[in-house]
């Protein structure tokens, strides 16, 4: 089995390019955290070579930026190529999967959105009866939603 999960920033701002067939990719470095301290009290960090590839590097490029906190999940992949009469070897996290980790107001408005989202009323807590834990249902003409 080959997954890859992580969460971390990105290092830059993604950067969307096209291939000569039409296909959206995105190349990005995401810095992720070891889990503890060295021996100065602070954490290291390993920057973790990605790539995205159609809707998932669009996604990417248009709501993320330099220094978001960006969750992800894919596969770790290697390649190689010829530059210069050397071989060059590269492995990377191919992504299957990219989520928000947090929100616009923590993340310092770094990612864009395309409308503004209207605020949405929330329907009342029901408050629960403590002698039998359940919440009363409110009255509805009898109907029945089934």
């Amino acid at each position: 089995m080959n997954k890859a999960i992580l969460v971390g920033r990105l290092t830059r701002d993604p950067e969307l390019k096209t291939t000569g067939s039409g296909t959206s990719v995105c190349s990005f470095t995401v810095a992720v955290n070891r889990r503890f301290k060295n021996a100065e009290g602070n954490y290291d960090a390993d920057f973790i070579s990605c790539v995205a590839w159609r809707q998932q590097a669009e996604f990417l490029a248009k709501y993320f930026a330099k220094g978001s906190m960006v969750g992800l999940v894919g596969s770790i992949q290697t390649r190689n190529y010829e530059k210069d009469g050397q071989r060059v070897y590269v492995t990377e996290v191919s992504c299957d999967e990219i989520h928000f980790v947090e929100s616009k107001s923590q993340s310092g408005d770094s990612f864009q959105r395309t409308a503004p989202q209207a605020p949405q009323a929330q329907a009342p807590i029901p408050s629960f009866d403590t002698n039998d834990g359940f919440a009363p249902m409110p009255a509805a003409d009898d109907d029945l939603p089934f």
